[in-house]
């Protein structure tokens, strides 16, 4: 089976389980495959899940730990999406711990770089989460 059914297989399983855990598995899971559009959707409904802020955690968290533009930008487009104050707090909190560690490990310019290019997106949600999160204490 390539990975690309596999993946198909494992999105369909797991993104509607009544499971928390099995849904957070399925986040962690599906976040090595970010890139693709059709994931996209599904991980972002995981993200938003609600019925459980522990999926929206190991799911943000699988992406973050990507340590790339495309897992921040499914993040910042899940939190400008978010709708419940907890499923926006768990986001921002995760953004944050993201943020921390980048600069921790000696890798702020490349979270800078990662915010310029994300001010920019397509996506206005997006771009706003970019802006604010470049300018501490500012809205965009």
């Amino acid at each position: 089976m390539s990975q690309d059914e596999r993946a198909d297989r494992l999105a369909a399983a797991l993104r509607d389980s009544e499971s928390w855990s099995r849904r957070a598995a399925a986040g962690r899971q599906l976040a090595a495959w970010a890139e693709r559009e059709e994931v996209c959707p599904v991980l972002e409904r995981l993200l938003l899940d609600a019925h459980d802020t522990g999926v929206t955690q190991e799911t943000a968290q699988a992406l973050l730990e990507r340590r790339d533009l495309v897992g921040l930008r499914a993040v910042l487009a899940a939190l400008s999406r978010a709708e419940e104050w907890w499923t926006a707090d768990q986001l921002d909190g995760e953004v944050f711990g993201y943020q921390s560690w980048m600069i921790a490990d000696d890798r702020t310019d490349e979270f800078v770089d990662q915010l310029v290019r994300l001010a920019a997106d397509q996506d206005k949600g997006v771009r706003d989460e970019a802006l604010r999160l470049s300018r501490p204490g500012e809205q965009p």
